[in-house]
């Protein structure tokens, strides 16, 4: 958190710490830490089949960070609709990137779940 280091834990329980995340959401943000650590790089290229013809680095870091985060709640996270997942990135899209994001991370999710998942 800010420009100190240490590992993902330790960033997550200073964001705890200064109450900017309920501590009921750990779980959650742990495990999404780990599968994003563990299969990153197989999330980013089952997200470059959806891409069609882009490649991730071309992506703006916050909708790339949208797309792993969706990815690995859609591949890994079996306990959340997909139509969830690909809902709440779309949120995140529209909230804090482009006006164009929204239906960019939209358009990859849904081929990503099609083409990977369904």
């Amino acid at each position: 958190v800010g420009e100190r280091k240490g590992t993902v834990s330790e960033a997550l329980e200073a964001v705890v710490a200064m109450r900017r995340v309920a501590e009921s959401r750990m779980p959650y943000l742990r495990r999404l830490m780990a599968e994003l650590d563990v299969r990153g790089d197989e999330l980013d290229e089952l997200l470059e089949v959806a891409l069609d013809n882009w490649r991730m680095e071309r992506l703006a870091l916050l909708d790339r960070g949208i797309l792993r985060i969706a990815a690995a709640e859609l591949i890994c996270f079996d306990e959340i609709p997909p139509k969830v997942s690909i809902q709440e990135a779309v949120r995140l899209a529209e909230r804090y990137s482009s006006p164009e994001s929204p239906g960019f991370v939209n358009g990859v999710l849904d081929a990503l779940y099609k083409r990977v998942i369904a």
